[in-house]
């Protein structure tokens, strides 16, 4: 009896079995892959050619001493203490005096500024003279001819005196300020200063010959600094050459940007980006959502909890985005994360 038992009992599992495998649901253990998806937008794009290059202040002056004399740095009226780098400096304001009594005396400016005043006055009176018909045309020549010299000669004496005071022609920034002790001597030659505008900027910057007709004076430029992207600032190609060099076979191209907020430097390494194609109200996705494959440049859509492929048509592009000629449709729900590895028609789950 238990032998026909221990018998019956493995035939029973069998059967148990495989009624299960006739009879039991077909079970789908695919599970849904979370991703995140962006609506699809509709804005504008823009198409650059990239560059390299250096900042510089557009206004710049550095002072060397054209005559010998005693150093005097000025006070700085806004800070009641002696001019410093850095600080602001008005058109026309004294930074530093040099002392040369003997320079001054040789100018002989108070004699030139005397005959001048002479000289204005007997052109005036000859002047009246000759309207009445009491002297002739040479007299009233030979008395224009006094007042011209003597104003010449007054004006050379203030330029000579000019060269014992260091002023900048613009409002500025002293971006240098050698040290120099009160009351030392200096020679002609000798640094003293620089002052910089650099609310105004350019940069010089060379490009490829395959971008020869595409940049052109006046296009947009976008420039970046190398210290951190979000220092970024607008300019204008303001010149560009058509022919290329010989030698490298690249051709220069200059840029001004306004800096009114001084965000950049003088001396700043920066990008140049110079924007050679525009378009508006165009579809617009992130460049680092696209997957290249075998039939092209693909992505992927959310419809109905399903990751679809979508092969894209693509117009311009920059380092950040590109334009979507064919493929998509404003308002569709495009993956931008865990798109790496899907296939079309997964199941997805979105956790927006």
């Amino acid at each position: 009896m238990r032998y026909a038992l221990s018998l019956l009992m493995p035939a029973a599992a069998i059967l148990f079995t495989v009624g299960c495998d006739d009879e039991g649901p077909d079970l789908d253990v695919e599970s849904s892959i979370p991703v995140r998806y962006d609506s699809v937008r509709v804005g504008s794009i823009q198409e650059y050619a990239l560059a390299t290059g250096t900042v510089h202040a557009v206004s710049h002056v550095s002072f060397t001493s054209e005559q010998g004399g005693y150093y005097r740095l000025e006070m700085n009226p806004r800070t009641g203490r002696p001019f410093s780098m850095g600080d602001e400096v008005d058109s026309a304001e004294i930074i530093i005096s040099l002392e040369n009594p003997e320079y001054v005396n040789q100018t002989a400016y108070d004699s030139k500024r005397l005959n001048f005043e002479i000289s204005e006055r007997e052109y005036n009176k000859q002047k009246s003279i000759y309207e009445k018909g009491g002297i002739t045309l040479r007299e009233l020549t030979d008395a224009v001819r006094a007042f011209i010299d003597a104003r010449y000669s007054l004006e050379n004496a203030r330029i000579q005196l000019a060269k014992l005071k260091i002023a900048p022609t613009f409002n500025g920034t002293i971006t240098a300020l050698p040290f120099h002790s009160n009351g030392q001597y200096i020679e002609p030659g000798t640094m003293l200063a620089e002052v910089m505008d650099y609310r105004s900027l350019y940069t010089e910057v060379t490009l490829p010959s395959n971008e020869l007709g595409r940049v052109a004076q006046g296009q947009d430029v976008r420039v970046t600094a190398y210290s951190g992207d979000t220092d970024t600032l607008w300019g204008e190609v303001t010149q560009a050459s058509p022919a290329l060099n010989p030698d490298s076979r690249m051709f220069d191209v200059t840029v001004r940007i306004d800096n009114d907020s001084l965000l950049f430097r003088p001396g700043m390494f920066v990008k140049v980006e110079i924007v050679v194609k525009h378009h508006d109200s165009v579809v617009v996705i992130p460049k680092d959502v696209i997957l290249d494959s075998r039939r092209g440049k693909t992505v992927f859509v959310i419809d109905g909890g399903l990751a679809i492929e979508r092969t894209l048509e693509i117009g311009l592009s920059n380092r950040d985005e590109v334009e979507v000629l064919s493929g998509l449709k404003p308002n569709e729900r495009l993956i931008v994360e865990g798109f790496e590895t899907l296939r079309d028609r997964s199941k997805v789950k979105a956790t927006n």
